[in-house]
């Protein structure tokens, strides 16, 4: 079992693990529905194993037990992105860096923190409670958002994902020309 198969499983199997990801880090194991049935380029599969709020939905991809499945996430928008190596990486981005969707929009990570801790002003000790109990290594906010961005940069051109219909075009990225 690879650790990503791993974690997911013990994310499903901990209910409280799995509502504490869910607000601030809006990553709902239960909201497994994506809005589109979406493909990726080569044919590689996509494993839906989470959603947001927003209609947004994070995907395992490739085939079950690889080695490598980094973690893709389509936005309802009709955008996507690699958040994760893995999914490891990815939680660990979800958990520390809750807010980073709005890093590719432009807004400075001390702003975000800043708007984070006016709302949930235990966030520090959520997060570190969070990345201990779900065995995952604490990182900085500035190192999160630079493994994103490196990941990020790999999307293009086999994780683009589309929706097998003629009539539709390729998701947009993301964090379109800001990266790589």
């Amino acid at each position: 079992m690879t650790a990503s198969d791993a974690l997911l499983r013990w994310i499903e199997q901990n209910p409280s693990l799995a509502a504490s990801l869910v607000c601030p880090g809006d990553f709902d194991i239960d909201r497994r529905d994506p809005i589109d049935d979406l493909v990726l380029p080569a044919g590689a599969p996509l494993h839906p194993i989470a959603g947001c709020g927003a209609g947004g939905t994070y995907y395992l991809c490739g085939e079950a037990g690889a080695e490598e499945r980094p973690v893709l996430y389509a936005d309802s928008e009709g955008r996507a992105t690699l958040i994760g190596a893995d999914l490891v990486e990815a939680v660990t981005l979800i958990v520390v860096l809750p807010f980073w969707r709005d890093v590719a929009n432009g807004f400075a990570i001390s702003e975000l923190r800043s708007e984070l801790h006016a709302d949930h002003p235990d966030f520090d000790a959520e997060r570190d409670r969070l990345l201990y109990a779900l065995g995952l290594a604490p990182t900085s906010e500035e190192e999160a958002a630079a493994r994103l961005l490196t990941v990020a940069a790999r999307t293009a051109p086999n994780y683009v994902p589309s929706v097998p219909d003629d009539e539709h075009l390729p998701y947009e990225l993301l964090f379109g020309d800001s990266v790589g």
